[in-house]
């Protein structure tokens, strides 16, 4: 007679996680032993090594204070230490670094037969704030916009102030990104990546991902398009690129970057300008103005509004900034407690909105 079948539906038995295989007391000889590995066998750089072993240090410390042996950490002992590294203040890159070293550690062990799974495989350092996008003031954005500069500067000023203007101007006024300025014909073709319809008041780009959108373009840049194309055709050879170099060929992302950092060294601005910031400044301005966060999106063509929502925080600070200066209650100073009286607090203990309107009883 057959026994029972066997559930299939049944989870499997877990892995057990790290288990002592070696005699206890012996933690730092491991690390030792792993560390003359990485120098002599792997031949990693001395200065490498010197930051294994600081990382090791940190977890020899965690170890001992938890009363543990080092092959026998869990993962859950290594998610509580990166807990306490973040909440003592240290960077999420910093931690991603030291999970770096100890994950290697622990691999280590396991291919010495030592361990039966690595603890901090499926640990991850907590996210990096994501840097906020740098943008220039609407009055920086608008002096550079306007400026003009010297004719002196060389034999092909009028050229190549025209053309750098209207540059310029379409990088703030449309937002393009640098690759979708240079991809701009003279005209519409079957193998235009992007053109612009004088018309209409339009551009049309090619974006990330191959994605075509149209963009609105301003009086002040359609009028620095007009005067750039005036001058254009004495310098255009057979390339169909809107913006070209003296030598007639399509201007390249690197020589855009150049100009525009020049450029703006000569307006007065103190931040060297490079493309991306104008992008960046003209998404802000508009969403200062609009609050309208869709329509930053597809102007920018963002395939997702989370990339677009970054520019919500520099409208908080932007709102920030204009609170501490004007607002008479603004924080500027240590300002003098005072002891707030009963009938001023609501149930919760908090102050009450001196202009709210009376309860209606």
């Amino acid at each position: 007679m057959q026994g029972p079948r066997p559930n299939r539906y049944a989870p499997p038995n877990p892995l057990p996680v790290a288990a002592v295989l070696v005699p206890p007391g012996q933690g730092h000889a491991l690390v030792e032993r792993y560390l003359e590995h990485v120098r002599v066998e792997k031949r990693l750089a001395q200065r490498t090594v010197e930051l294994y072993c600081l990382d090791l240090e940190k977890l020899e410390n965690y170890v001992l204070l938890a009363g543990l042996e080092l092959t026998a950490v869990q993962g859950s002992h290594v998610r509580r230490w990166v807990g306490q590294m973040h909440s003592g203040g240290r960077s999420a890159r910093g931690i991603a670094l030291i999970l770096s070293g100890w994950r290697g550690f622990y691999r280590w062990l396991g291919r010495e037969g030592m361990i039966a799974s690595n603890p901090v495989q499926d640990v991850r350092a907590p996210r990096a704030a994501r840097p906020l996008p740098k943008a220039l003031g609407v009055d920086e954005a608008v002096q550079l916009a306007n400026f003009a500069a010297p004719l002196e500067i060389d034999s092909q000023s009028p050229f190549l102030e025209a053309r750098d203007r209207c540059i310029t101007e379409l990088l703030y006024g449309c937002g393009f990104r640098i690759g979708e300025l240079v991809g701009l014909d003279i005209q519409a073709s079957a193998k235009s990546r992007g053109w612009i319809d004088l018309d209409d008041a339009q551009a049309f780009v090619l974006g990330k991902g191959e994605k075509r959108r149209s963009v609105p373009v301003g009086g002040p840049a359609l009028l620095a398009l007009k005067s750039w194309l005036a001058l254009r055709p004495g310098w255009a050879g057979l390339d169909a690129a809107l913006f070209i170099n003296a030598s007639g060929g399509r201007l390249t992302p690197q020589h855009i970057r150049v100009r525009l950092k020049q450029r703006s060294r000569l307006a007065g601005l103190a931040t060297p300008v490079h493309p991306h910031m104008l992008r960046h400044s003209f998404a802000s301005h508009l969403l200062q103005s609009s609050g309208d966060l869709r329509a930053v999106q597809e102007l920018l063509g963002h395939a997702s509004i989370t990339t677009t929502q970054s520019y919500t925080r520099l409208d908080f600070q932007h709102l920030a900034k204009i609170y501490d200066a004007a607002h008479p209650r603004a924080t500027k100073a240590a300002a003098p407690v005072l002891r707030t009286a009963p009938e001023t607090q609501n149930n919760l203990g908090q102050r009450k909105d001196p202009l709210a309107k009376p309860e209606d009883n």
